[in-house]
């Protein structure tokens, strides 16, 4: 599978919408996105945050990885560097590493995040499991009572059911590999992931 560098999610918000048949109104409901803003990202006005992706996806009743590819289904993914489909908001850069695999189970990432970015003061909790490797930089990763300091090198692995965040506090960007299991379910985390709320700063 290949990409052009940035998947057109909102034309795969509105053609997912369409084919179950829901409104705008329907799919405001489902996801808790406001009719506005699930317009402007279906016109691409508006580059929707991860968090969005996450409440989206919820509302669908699809894994995530369904905004990052065209629908086709192939037994071997291959992508170089410059394929990868990506989206961008609020200090959150997310990065499709493979998605289009008959029967796929797992969704990997590749996030980078801005100095100040994160949601570790709104904890959040999905289905299935975790894994979250420290590519570059440093981050603090909350899972249940615990804060873990990531740095290079450093990794964890999780029930997700846990509720868990994530914060770079750090001067410096931080880049990490994330890795949800889609199997249960069918839905790659079937609630939000990091906070809409909280996305840019947690001062």
């Amino acid at each position: 599978m290949a990409g052009s560098g940035k998947p057109d999610v909102g034309k795969r918000v509105r053609a997912l919408r369409e084919r179950q048949g829901l409104s705008l109104r329907a799919l405001s409901r489902r996801s808790g996105l406001s009719l506005n803003a699930i317009s402007l990202i279906e016109r691409g006005t508006n580059s929707p945050t991860v968090s969005s992706l996450h409440l989206l996806a919820d509302g669908l009743k699809v894994p995530i990885t369904d905004f990052f590819q065209d629908g086709s289904q192939q037994a071997v993914i291959f992508l170089k560097p410059e394929e990868r489909l990506r989206t961008e908001a609020s200090g959150i850069i997310l990065e499709s590493l493979g998605t289009g695999l008959r029967n796929q189970q797992t969704g990997p990432f590749l996030i980078s995040i801005e100095p100040g970015s994160g949601n570790i003061n709104q904890p959040v909790t999905h289905g299935g499991e975790e894994f979250v490797y420290c590519l570059q930089g440093e981050f603090a990763y909350k899972v249940g009572e615990r804060v873990y300091l990531l740095e290079t090198g450093c990794s964890l692995l999780f029930n997700a059911n846990l509720p868990h965040g994530i914060t770079n506090k750090s001067e410096k960007p931080a880049r990490l590999l994330m890795v949800f299991n889609t199997a249960e379910g069918g839905n790659l985390a079937r609630r939000l992931h990091i906070s809409s709320e909280n996305l840019t700063s947690d001062n």
